[in-house]
């Protein structure tokens, strides 16, 4: 909104020109959603006192003391991740209201779940079912947008990374890979948020590294010197990325161990949807599985843990996803929310790799 308002007088007043800077607006993006999501946090978490999160009876018994606390923390990403988005990007850019749409999508999908837990005073809130096919509609309305409003700019290759000029045409199949990355995306973010911090560290290492892709892919030169597909006017996405980071650090101040308000299913959903778009438009598909390894590795223990049970009849983990796993074996919440971090640290750095080894 700034940017297209001082855009017109930048010519008569040079300071002005900082603006033109996809940079200096992500930096500015950044400060503005931290700022926002750090004075919004106290107001909301003072409003949702009152509205508790439910806990699951099958919930560990150590988690049952956190009951009191507050959840639709995903409110306080959504708004300051938005704000700054809006303030600071170009709103003639197509991709910026499509991740918009993504983002909301999955974040309204995801404020019904927890607004029903709460109405209803129980952990069930939207059935599973009604919550898949809400994110699969979202996700379709995103993909068929992109088809109609940016033919010429989207691809339905799927980019390999590590190798030059690798791809693999999917045509119109590729529409089932931009459904499964959104909604899978979505899902995994939602698995993973489990603990205090867990899930809002790994998401901001990997809007950082989506970042980072997007201002690359929508830069002909960088692209074509580093071997990437270029996709013209998705270096935009970075402002959004931007703010995302810093809505993420700034709900983190009050969701670090222990936690005084959960992001629940509204910022979980949202964020992993969002995620899941960037890296659809941007041609990072694989790049968002190493970033995001993390996730991958939750949602796998989830599904593992299901197969074998109703093949075998017998549990691979001691509870699923995993992080339950070294609960049960008697790791502290904070020691397995650092080391979880740790290893996404690791899976960001190998999925930037991917821009030199090829």
């Amino acid at each position: 909104m700034i940017y297209n308002i001082i855009v017109p007088y930048i010519r008569e007043f040079s300071l002005l020109n900082v603006l033109r800077y996809i940079t200096f607006r992500t930096a500015a993006a950044f400060f503005t959603s931290l700022a926002i999501a750090l004075i919004v946090g106290p107001i909301l978490i003072r409003r949702l006192k009152k509205a508790k999160q439910p806990i699951r009876d099958d919930s560990l018994t150590f988690h049952k003391t956190k009951g009191g606390t507050p959840t639709m923390g995903g409110v306080i990403i959504l708004l300051s991740c938005l704000v700054g988005t809006f303030l600071w990007s170009d709103l003639k850019n197509v991709f910026i209201w499509l991740i918009v749409f993504v983002t909301l999508g999955c974040g309204l999908i995801g404020f019904s779940d927890d607004y029903l837990k709460i109405a209803r005073s129980n952990s069930k809130g939207l059935p599973g079912r009604y919550k898949f096919w809400l994110q699969v509609a979202v996700a379709l309305i995103f993909f068929v947008s992109l088809q109609i409003l940016v033919p010429h700019e989207f691809s339905m290759k799927l980019m390999f990374p590590f190798l030059k000029n690798a791809c693999l045409d999917l045509g119109w199949g590729y529409a089932f890979l931009a459904v499964f990355i959104v909604v899978g995306a979505s899902n995994a973010v939602n698995l993973t948020d489990g603990l205090d911090g867990l899930a809002i560290g790994p998401t901001i290492l990997v809007a950082g590294c989506l970042g980072i892709m997007a201002y690359l892919a929508g830069h002909a030169i960088f692209a074509k010197y580093l071997q990437i597909y270029y996709v013209p006017g998705a270096g935009e996405l970075t402002v959004f990325c931007g703010a995302l980071v810093g809505a993420g650090i700034g709900f983190l101040w009050f969701n670090a161990p222990p936690a005084e308000i959960f992001m629940g299913d509204t910022g979980a959903l949202a964020i992993g949807g969002a995620l899941g778009g960037i890296s659809t438009i941007t041609k990072n598909e694989i790049v968002l599985a190493i970033a995001g390894g993390l996730f991958v590795i939750e949602t796998l223990s989830v599904m593992i843990q299901v197969a074998s049970f109703k093949l075998r009849g017998k549990r691979v983990f001691l509870m699923a996803p995993i992080h339950h796993h070294f609960e049960e074996k008697g790791w502290k919440e904070p020691k397995i929310v650092i080391r979880f971090w740790i290893i996404s640290i690791v899976f960001a750095l190998c999925s930037l790799m991917t821009l030199k080894i090829r």
